[in-house]
């Protein structure tokens, strides 16, 4: 009768430190969300948000306005979302939540600040006071783009990064962490002892290259 073996089959060191596929997908998600939002939002804050005309001397001028000017919290809440992507990698436990939740933060306001600018008419009107010199002129013909919504899009993908860091973020690595796995240096390979009085020793020490009689 044949004995059964205890010792378990060691694995591969990759599948035993492997993140679970539910992390690395999310891990993913969120990389690919929080990246590309910050990207939609920086790039479309940019565009001309507001177009409209302006009286000046008798005439009328086209006068238009950026999404910086009309609002820059889209811009600044990006660029504070895309630091906080990058910061909950650097973190653990209650801090990355904390981060986590103001990467979320930071999406859910630069969508409101992007929908609140679609309808805002400050900026072209201070444009058609600057151009025909009267403090009270009022533009004319006000008509907006399609760029603050696609702001809003882009805040919304930051949002969701940030939910997505909120829920599956526990499971996600942080950096540096294999070396806090091990807090004291591995130990080095002992030299083995040579006994005068064995010559099998004495032997051995001679085929190393060391000399047997050193300490004797």
């Amino acid at each position: 009768m044949g004995y059964v073996s205890a010792v378990p089959v060691p694995q591969p060191r990759a599948a035993r430190a492997a993140v679970p596929t539910g992390g690395r997908r999310s891990l993913a998600a969120a990389l690919l969300l929080g990246a590309l939002g910050a990207t939609v939002v920086l790039l479309s804050a940019g565009q001309i948000w507001a177009e409209g005309t302006a009286s000046v001397g008798g005439g009328t001028v086209p006068v238009e306005a950026d999404g910086g000017s009309v609002t820059g919290v889209p811009t600044a809440l990006a660029i504070v979302g895309l630091a906080a992507l990058f910061a909950v990698f650097a973190v653990r436990r209650t801090g990355r939540t904390l981060v986590a939740a103001l990467l979320a933060l930071s999406g859910a306001g630069a969508a409101l600040a992007a929908l609140l600018g679609a309808s805002d008419s400050a900026a072209l009107n201070a444009e058609a006071a600057r151009i025909s010199g009267d403090t009270a002129a009022a533009v004319a013909g006000l008509s907006h783009t399609v760029w603050p919504y696609v702001t809003a899009v882009g805040a919304v993908l930051i949002l969701l990064a940030g939910l997505f860091a909120l829920r599956f973020g526990k499971s996600w690595p942080a950096m540096g962490g294999r070396y806090e796995r091990t807090g004291a240096p591995r130990a080095g390979r002992r030299t083995p002892t040579t006994d005068p009085d064995r010559p099998e020793d004495l032997w051995k020490a001679l085929d190393r290259g060391e000399d047997p009689t050193r300490g004797v």
